[in-house]
């Protein structure tokens, strides 16, 4: 792959999610924050602490959800539909390429909204005189980042063969089971059936399990893994998303226009 080539594609993507719609995230975040502060204090002045902090951190995970599925699902299909995507193949540029590039592109943008929201976040909570640590924050919001890049790899290989709206909801899908399927695998284990088990096993096995990268709650609370946990989770999102994306390579590189 042409690094030059990648990182061009990637800056496309990048500017025209930011010039769209990032600003606007940014600003609603803020709101809903300031909305927060003004109100959750009439709570006890710990559970108000925790609500807070709770609160940010769930608002920018539900904003980072929103623009990795919607943007993510339309990366392709909107080449396709301006009809820029066969003069981008035309050039000395491969299809696996294009998907990576794309990738690359989806990840900046997840990493400045990431990052601004998180800055915030931390500014109002100082604001609001709320004691925390700053180092499981970031933490939380790194993972978070790789949990959202993961599922952007989720959307380009539905992307890559489907319409739009069709990978929507099958990202959106595979999120809620990838946060919910360590839960899942336990309620089967109540069950009496051999081969119910096996099959949930294996999908656990096969779908992504996004809880793994989900440290938010651990972060306010002051529970996070050790170093070789975290390392642990940071490599199953590498690895798992390198996988997807190879697939949505192979996926797209037989696909006819």
């Amino acid at each position: 792959m042409n690094l030059r080539r990648l990182l061009v594609l990637a800056q496309n993507v990048f500017r025209e999610v930011i010039r769209d719609r990032l600003l606007y995230l940014i600003g609603l975040f803020t709101l809903i924050m300031v909305a927060a502060g003004r109100l959750v204090p009439e709570l006890s002045s710990i559970a108000a602490e925790k609500v807070l902090q709770d609160l940010g951190l769930g608002a920018i995970a539900l904003l980072g959800l929103v623009v990795t599925v919607f943007v993510g699902s339309n990366l392709v299909q909107a080449e396709v539909e301006k009809r820029t995507l066969l003069v981008l193949l035309a050039k000395p540029m491969t299809r696996s390429e294009f998907i990576v590039g794309k990738h690359l592109g989806l990840c900046g943008v997840l990493a400045v909204l990431i990052a601004a929201m998180g800055a915030i976040h931390l500014l109002l909570l100082q604001a609001y005189q709320v004691a925390f640590e700053v180092g499981p924050v970031l933490w939380a919001l790194l993972f978070l980042w790789l949990e959202l890049c993961l599922l952007g790899a989720i959307a380009l290989l539905f992307g890559a063969v489907m319409s739009p709206l069709l990978t929507t909801l099958l990202t959106f899908a595979l999120y809620g089971i990838g946060q919910l399927s360590p839960d899942i695998v336990k309620l089967t284990q109540v069950t009496e059936n051999p081969g119910l088990q096996r099959a949930v096993r294996l999908l656990y096995l096969v779908l992504p399990d996004l809880s793994r990268l989900n440290f938010r709650n651990d972060a306010i609370y002051g529970n996070l893994p050790g170093p070789g946990g975290l390392a642990i989770a940071a490599l199953y999102a590498l690895v798992y998303t390198s996988l997807l994306l190879a697939g949505a390579s192979l996926l797209f590189q037989r696909r006819e226009f």
